[in-house]
């Protein structure tokens, strides 16, 4: 099913909505980039999409449908995954004896119309509609879901109840007890459903928090914690023990933490989780790590790299030993950018083994190794036993104390390139912290190529609404960050004019919108490079403090987190306020 160009253009000349001479000089601009006609009177805002698909489906032969404030059945929505629906802008909103009627923006995109298909076992009647048609129908999903999500939690909550009485009672059942207990259908559809919503939201992590009255479960939302559910504090002991069976942890053991993993196929798509239990006042806390293992696809470009940080970064990755780490708090990206840099390095002439605690994504071609205390496979161990496999590349998941910290620097001594993470608040901080782990600092200098340091902020939406600083604003952020550093770097890659002003530089603002009810959705780094050079290693070898060594960083070109934050903010990527959120952490 393609659209006839040339009897596309002659409705859109007879349709009366593109003048003659608008008309003229879009053909011309379309055969000199090669793009269809339609896509480059939309970017000049000649012609409305709602009227351009109405008359793409007329040369079609097939309807337009508007979809805008339309209600759609949750049972006809539910046949085609919100993924799905979302990334290949399709959607069913009716059924019938004939078949199942969906929406699309491309009804030339037949490998999707096939997977349909084969999902549903229905026949599959393709109907043209507009952007703001598919936006309307995928904030259903979320409401649709909600909705059951809460009527499934209660129902089975108050089954719950019924069976197995109040919660002190529950938490004083055996291990044979509890095990019945978790597999019984009410605990079973709980922890189903709350695993499924959290996917559907993108959550990072699940908590589920005893109070002294109520169980409150929270999920991590690009960054950030929200309230999900407040369930009956009677739910807690199943819950948790449905959670245990699944992670393989002892039921019976409500004294210690405990630490396991499980995995879960959704739409097609693997799922780790990380499961953490720990003993509080009320009850176990029970934490759960989504890690969606087939994750791929990433770029430095794409984690937020650029400019003089990008280039260092792929100088570093292009030597044959040496270190480069990647240093943050908990959760500020540092493993993503390793994956990406392995991905970079990832070749048939290189032999690339890993240690790691989890093992986030599986990589084609690359050796990787599940550290487990418990049976003394330890970060130190399982390195030591790898570099007996004649690895070329090394990635060490985290080094975390000295016996780790000694044989990463002697392997990237020794022929191979190691990448590793380290918990510091700066790239110049990761130098102290290594000394403070027994490393010597002449071997720091003749080891460590490149430090990176990062946190994720998160992406304002493209709802955004723009605006400029008022002179207060710009002398209060001068306060704040170096503005002359940052407009320099933005001169240099061309993002401003040379002669801008912050007076004439735009900012972004993020705008509440019923999909994305905070205006933002998804997560970017900002970033610093510290570049171990000649005059670094100098400092370092006498004995410089870290702010010395940071600022002579500086000097020679390297951009801070917050300046890197400021300078993603004029990208229109983010806000201010995000920045300053996630610095001021």
């Amino acid at each position: 099913m393609q659209i006839d160009e040339a009897q596309l253009k002659k409705y859109i000349l007879e349709s009366g909505l593109v003048s003659k001479t608008d008309f003229a000089l879009a053909v011309e601009l379309a055969d000199v980039k090669k793009q269809k006609l339609g896509n480059i009177l939309l970017s000049q805002g000649k012609i409305s999409e709602t009227d351009l698909k109405r008359m793409e489906a007329f040369v079609l032969g097939i309807p337009f449908i508007s979809l805008t404030n339309h209600k759609v059945d949750f049972s006809v929505l539910s046949l085609i995954p919100e993924p799905i629906a979302r990334n290949y802008n399709i959607v069913a909103y009716t059924k019938t004896d004939q078949g199942l009627e969906v929406a699309m923006l491309d009804v030339e995109d037949l490998p999707v119309i096939d997977f349909i298909k084969k999902r549903s076992g229905l026949k599959i009647l393709p109907r043209l509609t507009d952007t703001s048609s598919i936006k309307s129908v995928l904030v259903q999903y979320r409401q649709s879901l909600k909705a059951e999500f809460q009527n499934i939690i209660q129902k089975e909550s108050s089954t719950f109840k019924s069976t197995y009485g109040e919660g002190d009672k529950v938490a004083e059942k055996s291990e044979s007890e509890l095990k019945d207990l978790a597999e019984d259908l009410p605990v079973i559809k709980i922890v189903d459903s709350l695993i499924f919503h959290a996917i559907l939201q993108n959550a990072s992590d699940i908590h589920i928090e005893p109070g002294e009255k109520e169980l409150t479960v929270r999920y991590r939302i690009d960054g950030l914690l929200h309230d999900a559910m407040v369930l009956d504090k009677n739910a807690g002991a199943g819950i948790t023990a449905r959670i245990k069976v699944l992670a393989n942890l002892k039921l019976d053991e409500k004294r210690l933490p405990q630490d396991g993993r499980f995995k879960k196929d959704q739409d097609g798509e693997k799922i780790s989780f990380r499961v953490s239990t720990l003993p509080t006042f009320f009850g176990e806390k029970t934490v759960m790590r989504i890690l969606k293992e087939n994750t791929h696809g990433y770029t430095l470009e794409t984690l937020g790299f650029h400019g003089e940080g990008l280039e260092r970064i792929h100088a570093s990755l292009k030597q044959k030993t040496g270190m480069v780490l990647a240093t943050g708090p908990t959760g500020s990206g540092k493993t993503t950018t390793l994956y990406t840099m392995l991905d970079i390095l990832n070749k048939p002439e290189v032999n690339i083994s890993t240690v790691e605690d989890p093992i986030e994504y599986q990589m084609p071609r690359v050796n990787q190794t599940q550290v487990k205390p418990e049976i003394g496979l330890s970060f130190a161990n399982g390195l030591r036993s790898l570099l007996r496999q004649d690895p070329d590349i090394v990635m060490v998941g985290e080094i975390r104390d000295r016996e780790t910290a000694g044989l990463a620097v002697n392997a990237s001594l020794t022929g191979h390139l190691v990448l590793s993470t380290i918990h510091t608040n700066s790239a110049a901080g990761a130098i102290p912290r290594l000394i403070d782990m027994g490393v010597e600092p002449f071997l720091i200098t003749a080891t460590v190529k490149t430090i990176i340091a990062q946190r994720l902020v998160r992406r304002l939406t493209p709802n955004k609404e723009k605006y400029f600083l008022s002179d207060a604003e710009i002398k209060n952020l001068a306060k704040i960050v170096d503005l002359d550093r940052v407009l320099a770097f933005l001169k240099t890659e061309n993002i401003v004019g040379a002669k801008d002003t912050w007076e004439k530089i735009a900012f972004y603002k993020a705008v509440r919108i019923s999909e994305f009810e905070d205006g933002y959705a998804g997560r970017v780094g900002m970033h610093e490079a510290l570049k171990m050079t000649g005059s670094i290693k100098e400092m370092i070898i006498s004995g410089k403090s870290q702010d010395e060594i940071e600022m002579q960083a500086k000097k020679e070109g390297m951009m801070t987190m917050l300046e890197d934050g400021v300078f993603q903010a004029v990208l229109g990527v983010t806000s201010l306020e995000e920045v300053f959120r996630v610095v001021s952490e």
